[in-house]
């Protein structure tokens, strides 16, 4: 990770490049991507795919403010946030792109888009590594990675028939590490055990910044058998 943040985080260019420089003029011959223009897709781009993985990378080390700056970089809206920006990228800001070219004159164009592998990844960075929602079976807990300064955030979660409204709240003021009451009734071990009832069940979480969940403590496999 230390040379990924010596040679491929870009905050000139706002890319996560997947290598750097480009296979070009080299007598190493990596395969089809040479193929590519200079910093096109894999050859030297932001390929999204690795880009996502990379923020998951550090959301899993722990470095909620790390997590927090890439995410907001590979964030395709924050490409379409003004006519200057609009203006380089070029393409849909309300989509995932495959790749965002690396190399002048075309830096910080979006290139294939509408792709649904890199949409589908960051959907799973966002809610799984970013808002840190887990499930395992009927098991749901969480090991959020959100900024410090976030006082809450809300998600609309769907359990085959059942709606369960939850509630994170993060406080350096709160006694436990981790609360998690369901309906105002506390969770025991930290886990919520899914029901598919047909209700709407609401969901606190309380977090203290900072903590990271100890899932051989949860004893997740073992929990609600």
């Amino acid at each position: 990770m230390k040379a990924v943040e010596t040679y491929l985080i870009n905050k000139t260019k706002g890319l996560l490049q997947l290598l750097e420089p480009p296979f070009n003029t080299s007598d190493m011959d990596p395969g089809y991507i040479k193929g590519y223009v200079p910093g096109v897709r894999e050859n030297g781009g932001q390929y999204t795919h690795a880009a996502i993985w990379m923020v998951m990378a550090f959301a899993k080390m722990g470095d909620r403010v790390r997590t927090t700056e890439l995410l907001g970089m590979i964030n395709p809206i924050n490409h379409g946030s003004s006519a200057e920006g609009i203006s380089v990228y070029k393409v849909e800001p309300y989509v995932m792109a495959a790749d965002v070219y690396g190399v002048h004159p075309h830096t910080g164009r979006g290139g294939w888009t509408w792709y649904t592998g890199s949409a589908g990844w960051m959907y799973q960075l966002i809610i799984d590594s970013f808002i840190g929602l887990r499930r395992q079976g009927n098991m749901l807990w969480f090991e959020p990675s959100i900024p410090e300064g976030w006082n809450s955030l809300r998600v609309k979660y769907t359990y085959l028939n059942t709606i369960y409204e939850i509630e994170i709240i993060q406080s350096p003021s709160f006694a436990d590490d981790i609360t998690i009451t369901v309906d105002g009734a506390d969770q025991e071990g930290k886990i919520i055990v899914l029901n598919d009832d047909n209700q709407t069940h609401l969901v606190a979480v309380k977090w203290k910044p900072g903590v990271k969940t100890d899932t051989k403590k949860m004893n997740i496999k073992q929990a609600g058998t």
